[in-house]
């Protein structure tokens, strides 16, 4: 399932993009509400929009750079 943020960005409603994930040093993805271990695309009742999506599309000029762009920009 997707949702819109206040700037009309499209997300998705996932442990990724939840406000309640914490990730710890090994990579493990956990739900400081309910104390589990999750899955990057789980998603429980108690999802909420990360604050970092929330403001996704909040500045003007910003810009997606593709992976290849980006090695020619570099080297």
């Amino acid at each position: 399932m997707w949702v819109k943020n206040e700037h009309h960005i499209k997300v998705r409603k996932c442990c990724a993009s939840c406000q309640y994930k914490e990730i710890q040093n090994d990579g493990t993805r956990v739900c400081t509400l309910m104390k589990l271990i999750m899955g990057q695309r789980d998603k429980c009742r108690n999802w909420q929009m990360s604050d970092a999506l929330r403001n996704a599309g909040l500045q003007n000029g910003g810009v997606v750079k593709l992976k290849g762009t980006l090695e020619v920009v570099i080297s």
